[in-house]
């Protein structure tokens, strides 16, 4: 059996006829009921056209699909109530009006520390929580998974559209991410307090509302001591989802076996780490990437056969090995979520793109 984890999801909920954004998240939070994983739950996000699912702490794979499934039904049912649908995606496709911001004080101060950066920052992510034992502990291993971030952003691309428009990447999310301050690999850390005070000074130059939030692709969790990736675009379906939090379980597993061999995490140039992600998010896994340890151009599908040699102990160990790879043998075939929507919009348009997004959030859900 692997370490903990546990994953949160968030969604876009769209008009069902149009296909555009609905700012519609109280009235599905009021028909989902309560999450249906032990310790999970539903909860609105900065925009109103926003849901997110969080599992709750999973000891294996089956308990998280369980999870994962029996969430994604929940609010997609609760949203064909409202004649809504529920798409997993990490930016919309189509364009709609400006989306009104969800309550609270926190989400009023984020509007008005970010202003028009944000103002219609309706990005979706799929955070994979690992629990490891102490602070100091995820700050080492935080510095041993900064230089495969950009390989999971290639690997979960998943938002090719901005609001209507080809963006020409892979990710635009993490390109729309790249705008705040913070964003993208995190630094490296040599203690938790160089980790806190780094996060303090973002809080006490106003660029940031409170400690608990970073734009960071990975940080130490805020309440637990975990790691938390943040690398991935929404993830299209619950197969995309799984491969992901077993992918990330087996990084965290691999950097402590490290870690307990005496290896600190490799050194990361900023410009190269920087270089990758842009790769990553532009190309997803067509074509080139840059390998960060490396610092030179590769073909992006050998930086994820690179991931999977790195983590194949760890993924044996729990007896995971089998399925990933054949997780990753349907990314193959049928290509990464963006290479899936631009496929859909090439054969029946934008709204093609929606209704098969949908279909795959939630198969079993009759839409």
């Amino acid at each position: 059996m692997g370490r903990t984890f546990g994953v949160e999801e968030e969604f876009l909920l769209v008009d069902g006829v149009t296909g555009q954004p609905a700012p519609e998240v109280d009235k599905v939070l009021a028909d989902a009921g309560p999450h249906p994983g032990t310790g999970g739950v539903f909860s609105a996000e900065l925009f109103q056209t926003q849901v997110e699912a969080a599992s709750g702490v999973c000891d294996d794979l089956s308990d998280l699909r369980a999870q994962l499934t029996g969430a994604r039904r929940s609010l997609a049912e609760a949203a064909r109530a409202h004649g809504l649908r529920l798409v997993s995606v990490g930016t919309p496709v189509l364009p709609g009006s400006a989306p009104p911001v969800s309550a609270g004080e926190r989400y009023a101060d984020i509007i008005r520390t970010h202003r028009g950066t944000i103002s219609d920052y309706q990005c979706c992510g799929c955070h994979v929580h690992v629990g490891v034992p102490d602070r100091s502990t995820a700050v080492a291993v935080l510095n041993h998974v900064r230089p495969w971030l950009p390989t999971l952003v290639a690997l979960s691309a998943n938002s090719p559209y901005d609001k209507g428009t080809d963006s020409g990447f892979a990710s635009w999310r993490i390109a729309e991410q790249m705008r705040f301050p913070g964003a993208g690999i995190p630094p490296r850390f040599s203690s938790p307090e160089e980790y806190d005070k780094t996060i303090d000074q973002l809080v006490d130059t106003g660029v940031l509302v409170d400690t608990a939030m970073t734009f960071w692709l990975a940080r130490l969790g805020v309440r637990k001591p975990t790691i938390e990736i943040r690398a991935a675009d929404a993830a299209g379906s619950v197969d995309d989802a799984a491969l992901l939090a077993l992918l990330i379980r087996a990084l965290v597993t691999t950097s402590l076996t490290e870690l307990a061999a005496g290896r600190e995490g490799p050194e990361l140039p900023e410009a190269v780490g920087t270089a990758a992600l842009f790769n990553a998010a532009r190309n997803g896994l067509a074509g080139v990437g840059v390998c960060p340890i490396e610092g030179r151009e590769v073909t992006a599908s050998s930086l994820v056969d690179r991931l999977l040699s790195h983590v194949r102990d760890s993924l044996e160990e729990s007896g995971e090995f089998d399925e990933v790879r054949r997780l990753l043998a349907q990314v193959e075939l049928a290509g990464t979520g963006a290479e899936r929507q631009r496929r859909a919009a090439a054969e029946g348009g934008p709204k093609a793109v929606v209704d098969m997004l949908a279909a795959q959030t939630t198969p079993s859900v009759d839409i």
